[in-house]
């Protein structure tokens, strides 16, 4: 019983990681329909530029989170401006063609730039501080991960639902010629998307970096965050976080009862059944638009 109640507690932990990245994956799709697999890179940079300025330039913590969120925003609205926006006839596997241009470019820039050997994030909360809660024992750091997750899901619904900005985004994904006839400058919508998409990665980049922290940290919270999102919806904020914590736990399930080794393969094996069933994902509207 305490083994199950542990790979519970541990799936819900790391399900909040694959959630802040299930997020920023479901932001860009809403306004877009473009799945970004730049998205576990673009917060790897920034993590690392993080790690930069508090081992090499002495700043504190606290202004070096600041300055990683402001350049995580100015990266997300750059890419979109200077890559996306020039791309010339833009289709959908187009786009994401170029962000997986995109991964392998600021894979690259990070790996020439800091090498191979994993370091070691500066963090107020060490991963390895243990809470017992009961018989069942959390870090301080997936407590504050997972409270992370609740609060930015929450902040993203409301301001997609009640602003006006969140009402344009929405705009520009259902119709984006529509919403320009209506005055929606939707170039600068797209822009803002990006900036506040790569802001949730990045928080959840900066999250993981206490545990591991080497060029490829970020791949298997990406994937796990993209099934996330498929499972719970694309378009679903509540659903890619719901998605994120079944995939954690039934992955810690398997890990701990079956055998470790393949615990990464069953978050792909509920998506491929998933979409078996309810392609639109668990939480999303299914709907056909009409010509």
């Amino acid at each position: 019983m305490i083994d199950f109640l542990q790979a519970i507690a541990s799936g819900i932990a790391v399900g909040s990681s694959y959630a802040l990245m299930g997020l920023a994956m479901v932001i860009i799709y809403k306004t877009s329909e473009v799945v970004n697999f730049a998205q576990g890179e673009m917060a790897l940079i920034s993590c690392f530029l993080t790690y930069m300025v508090l081992e090499f330039y002495g700043f504190s913590f606290v202004a070096a989170f600041a300055g990683a969120v402001a350049f995580a925003a100015f990266l997300g609205g750059f890419l979109e401006f200077a890559v996306l926006r020039r791309a010339k006839e833009p289709n959908v596997l187009g786009m994401i063609i170029i962000t997986i241009g995109l991964e392998m470019i600021l894979l690259g820039v990070v790996s020439w730039k800091f090498g191979a050997d994993p370091k070691t994030m500066p963090f107020p909360l060490s991963p390895y501080d243990s809470v017992a809660v009961g018989e069942v024992f959390v870090s301080s750091l997936e407590v504050l991960t997972f409270v992370v997750a609740l609060t930015v899901m929450a902040i993203l619904f409301l301001f997609l639902r009640y602003s006006k900005l969140g009402v344009a985004m929405k705009a520009t994904q259902q119709n984006s010629m529509a919403a320009r006839l209506m005055g929606i400058r939707t170039n600068r919508i797209l822009m803002i998307t990006w900036g506040i998409s790569s802001v949730v990665g990045c928080l959840a980049g900066l999250l993981i970096a206490p545990t591991t922290m080497q060029p490829y940290m970020m791949w298997d919270p990406m994937l796990k965050g993209f099934a996330a999102a498929v499972m719970g919806g694309m378009t679903s904020l509540p659903g890619s976080v719901f998605g994120a914590y079944i995939i954690g736990v039934i992955e810690n399930l398997f890990g701990t009862y079956i055998s470790i080794e393949f615990k990464s393969v069953v978050a792909f094996a509920i998506i491929v059944l998933v979409l078996c069933i309810k392609p639109s994902g668990l939480f999303a509207r299914h709907y056909v638009k009409k010509v």
